[in-house]
């Protein structure tokens, strides 16, 4: 039986009631002593806020490297001429959202940074791009993006990131084409100490050729004390020390033991299309696997239940952002946020893969077409008619109301 507590209250003094009775006039006395004038001092806090978080980042291109033919790797460095004097550090696994001005349209794109965190302290951000002969944006930088190029970003953001809390230390990635990028990051932060875990990477490419990062991955699976290693998977070509065919359930078995691991996945659609299988195979709970979908969704009029009479349409789309209405035009196939930024309209945008719900704007009427696998609206915004219009598709004509660019 525990034994009661012994509380003593001391009682109030004579010195405690008279300086009771003084408070109020003691500290009216302070106060009309005071200046009146603001005062202009940040807070501390503030400042470490705006190093950490800044809206915007000033880069200038410092140089080029071609990882294969169609990727390159593009190191950005403070523009002196600029506010930007230091780059903000990041979490590995992070990306940066670009503003670019092309043929008159202001568009956005999301770029993993593929450097660690530890480069950014020295002065520097590397961020890796595929050329996609279908893609508005990556053709247009490897085609004008040289040494000495300015660029533009935010600051960093996403969440396909290591979180001691919530994942395993035993990282099984899975990759596909560019979608490699963020796992150099991850890779090179476990060889620099910053951190601890275990990661085995399966990396599926056509062809040797396409392989990104090939040697440096070398080099970093023998600096890494066994701590990273790669799975080479060509889909198109039956080498020597290459896995042929696809990243299967059956392949990732045989490399490693599944128990108590978490999952890590970036590449195109496709691959979640195919991967989502795979891991169902092998009984994986969601609530151990971390998706990145790198890229917009392509060939939306392939998914189940995309309405195919409406494939070859456009439609009228009304728009009220902030005190402005325009109409717009936008084809049944593509994004909502691609036919904004096609008008001249630039909404906030960041993952145009709807997840980040940066985007996010109210549909008033009309009707819409929202893969499942891909849309990350909450319960509420879900009920209450809110959309990702970078994963929202017009299967008819519309009205909506979309954020103002802060």
């Amino acid at each position: 039986m525990s034994k009661p507590l012994k509380i003593k209250v001391k009682p109030l003094g004579f010195l405690d009631l008279l300086a009771f009775k003084n408070l109020v006039p003691t500290r009216k006395k302070i106060i009309n002593s005071a200046t009146a004038d603001l005062i202009e001092a940040t807070p501390p806090v503030n400042v470490l806020a705006k190093r950490l978080h800044p809206k915007v980042q000033h880069f200038v291109i410092d140089d080029v490297t071609f990882e294969t033919p169609s990727a390159k790797t593009f190191r950005l460095v403070p523009d002196d001429e600029s506010e930007t004097a230091e780059l903000a550090f990041f979490r590995p696994g992070q990306y940066l959202t670009f503003s670019f001005k092309i043929n008159g349209s202001t568009v956005k794109r999301p770029y993993s940074i593929s450097s660690s965190p530890n480069e950014a302290l020295k002065g520097f951000y590397d961020i890796t791009v595929k050329r996609d002969e279908g893609g508005f944006v990556s053709r247009y930088i490897f085609d004008n993006w040289e040494k000495g190029t300015k660029v533009t970003s935010g600051g960093p953001e996403g969440h396909f990131c290591y979180d001691n809390l919530r994942d395993s230390n035993k990282i099984i990635g899975i990759a596909g084409g560019c979608g490699i990028t963020p796992f150099r990051s991850i890779a090179k932060s476990i060889i620099e100490g910053l951190l601890d875990i275990d990661l085995i990477l399966f990396y599926g490419c056509n062809k040797k050729e396409d392989i990104i990062f090939y040697n440096e991955y070398k080099e970093l699976e023998k600096n890494s004390d066994g701590k990273f290693k790669v799975v080479y998977v060509l889909a198109e070509e039956d080498l020597e020390g290459f896995e042929q065919g696809f990243i299967t359930s059956d392949l990732i078995r045989r490399y490693t033991d599944i128990e108590k691991k978490s999952f890590f996945i970036c590449g195109p659609q496709g691959l979640y299309n195919f991967i989502d299988k795979e891991l169902a195979k092998l009984n994986i709970e969601r609530k151990y696997i971390r998706r990145e979908v790198f890229g917009e969704i392509k060939n939306i009029d392939k998914y189940d239940g995309f309405p195919q009479e409406a494939s070859e349409k456009s439609f009228q789309v009304k728009v009220h952002i902030g005190d402005d209405s325009a109409t717009i035009p936008a084809k049944a196939t593509e994004s909502l946020l691609v036919a904004l930024e096609r008008a001249g309209l630039c909404p906030p945008s960041g993952c145009r893969s709807g997840a980040c719900g940066l985007c996010r704007s109210l549909l008033i009427d009309g009707n819409v077409f929202i893969p499942k696998d891909v849309d990350g609206r909450r319960q509420a915004d879900i009920q209450f008619g809110y959309i990702h219009p970078c994963s929202t598709f017009p299967t008819g004509d519309l009205e909506m109301i979309v954020p103002r660019e802060a």
